[in-house]
């Protein structure tokens, strides 16, 4: 796309709110699964318009939700306000750039459907790493390696292009690479799996 921001990455466009509600219709739910627990401090990386966020910070001591997206960032703040939730602060900033972003160390680092669009993984992996505590997690929710036309959502093909997927074992290669550890694999019906990796402590 010609008007996509410098810095945005391949096939992660924020989808209309329909359908993705029809996907992620617990997503306090998807949280738990890969993690996510009461009183950690924790970062929605690429959080667009905040549809993770907010159950998020339902749960986490502290969320900083990072977008390149101002639009999408203020999206994410409205939604936030609107539910009374006070305990996050948005950051415009590209992922590359998170551990400049982020005050202090976290525990806890999510990314859904983006991962797949990352041209240089390991450079993001590796601010993740600097930006995680000791024994701290990073979990990945990514799309299934199937064709785009197998993942139907109300009624038409949705999610990246094929080529753009990938498996959960290239996605445990490709961060294990930064020096963070495999730590679990779950399912996420209907179409994407979660890994979470963490720390090694020092």
């Amino acid at each position: 796309m010609s008007d996509r921001l410098p810095g945005f990455f391949e096939g992660t466009e924020m989808p209309t709110t329909g359908w993705w509600d029809t996907l992620w219709p617990d997503p306090a739910a998807v949280l738990r699964a890969v993690g996510l627990q009461k009183d950690m401090d924790a970062v929605d990386l690429c959080c667009g318009d905040g549809s993770f966020t907010l159950p998020m910070a339902k749960v986490a001591r502290h969320v900083l939700a990072v977008d390149i997206d101002r639009q999408f960032l203020e999206l994410a703040r409205h939604r936030l306000k609107l539910a009374g939730v006070m305990n996050c602060d948005f950051v415009e900033g590209d992922a590359y750039d998170l551990d400049n972003l982020a005050s202090r160390p976290v525990d806890f680092v999510f990314m859904a459907n983006v991962f797949h669009g990352v041209p240089d993984r390991l450079r993001l992996i590796q601010a993740v790493h600097r930006t995680l505590k000791s024994a701290g997690r990073f979990a990945i929710v990514n799309w299934h390696q199937r064709l785009r036309e197998e993942t139907v959502i109300l009624g038409e093909p949705r999610g990246p292009k094929t080529e753009l997927r990938m498996s959960p074992e290239q996605t445990i290669q490709s961060v294990e690479a930064g020096e963070l550890r495999f730590a679990e694999l779950v399912e996420l019906p209907p179409y994407h799996y979660g890994v979470v990796f963490e720390r090694v402590p020092s």
